[in-house]
């Protein structure tokens, strides 16, 4: 099976989760189950969009799921934001996952 696991921006994707994962397990954050908890999800909803999107058979049901993946990355920035305030934290240095979301590239086109 190669389908979505061939596409760049679902190799992107998957990545972010991951990345997602990492930064929320140290630091004041992890003790915000539920913040932390709606983040992995967002997260991880954009990767598992991105392939369900791919493997639908038709363009319209495609584009749907690619549209929601778009939105769970929306979400997952917005959280961050939110966890940015609350926690003054500093994103730049040790986490990717704010900078990889706000990629205008043709990469990891999340927000554009």
């Amino acid at each position: 099976m190669t389908g979505f696991k061939s596409l760049e921006v679902w190799k992107l994707a998957k990545q972010l989760a991951v990345e997602t994962y990492q930064f929320t397990r140290d630091g004041q954050i992890k003790t915000d189950f539920g913040l932390v908890d709606q983040m992995r999800r967002a997260a991880v909803s954009i990767a598992s969009n991105i392939a369900e999107g791919d493997e639908r058979n038709t363009n319209k049901d495609t584009i749907r799921f690619f549209y929601i993946a778009k939105a769970s990355a929306a979400e997952l920035y917005t959280q961050i934001e939110i966890a940015e305030s609350i926690y003054e934290l500093d994103m730049t240095p040790e986490c990717q996952v704010k900078s990889d979301l706000r990629s205008n590239g043709s990469d990891a086109p999340w927000l554009d």
